[in-house]
């Protein structure tokens, strides 16, 4: 879907390429209490600039960008998700814009033990393009668990 006007991530890089500024990459820098900090590292080939930003945009940012995605092993200690199978491509993992039927929905709220680890894969995947973080962690806990076991 195409939108009649720009989002608001769409003008920021309209903006940036106007006046010549790029983001260089992403850092996810810390996670306190469950929140994610992050910061755009932008260059307008005379001086390199951090910006801080809410991670959400920072990732919609560097999508648009294309630029890379970094983070600290301890973030990814307390906060990443290993999968036993990872996706070859990142652009095999596809989001549906579409709100799930409540039926849909009702399946996805019984017990997590119940799934296949293929289906808690496919459901975390979801979590995550949706920002559903919440949801996204119990997911990984529940396969981080099976792999204990």
């Amino acid at each position: 879907m195409t939108p009649s006007r720009p989002l608001t991530h769409d003008l920021f890089k309209s903006f940036s390429e106007a006046f010549k500024v790029s983001v260089k990459e992403v850092i996810i820098y810390n996670l306190v209490e469950g929140i994610f900090f992050a910061k755009l590292i932008c260059d307008n080939g005379e001086k390199v600039v951090e910006i801080d930003t809410r991670t959400s945009d920072a990732i919609a940012i560097a999508v648009r960008f294309g630029c890379p995605i970094y983070t600290y092993e301890f973030i990814l200690s307390s906060a990443g998700i290993v999968l036993e199978e990872e996706t070859a491509n990142p652009s095999e993992v596809v989001a549906s814009a579409e709100e799930p039927a409540h039926s849909e929905k009702k399946e996805e709220e019984t017990d997590i033990r119940k799934k296949s680890t293929e289906e808690l894969k496919e459901l975390l995947n979801k979590a995550l393009l949706e920002e559903q973080y919440e949801r996204a962690s119990q997911l990984r806990d529940e396969l981080n668990n099976r792999k204990k076991s």
